[in-house]
């Protein structure tokens, strides 16, 4: 899966962060990439309802 592939490309990216910037800005994009493949894990398993509530 893509998005998988992704957060292991940005946890190598986080070893290897030289400066404290550098280093939250990868957090910031991999909590959000492990979010999104949360929801979408959620939404396969039937555990999320992808449609609005109204």
């Amino acid at each position: 899966m893509l998005l998988e592939q992704h957060i292991e490309e940005l946890c190598l990216e986080l070893r290897e962060a030289i400066g404290p910037v550098e280093r939250r800005e990868i957090e910031i994009e991999l909590e959000l990439t492990r979010a999104e493949l949360a929801v979408i894990t959620a939404e396969q398993e039937g555990a999320l309802d992808a449609e609005p509530p109204f």
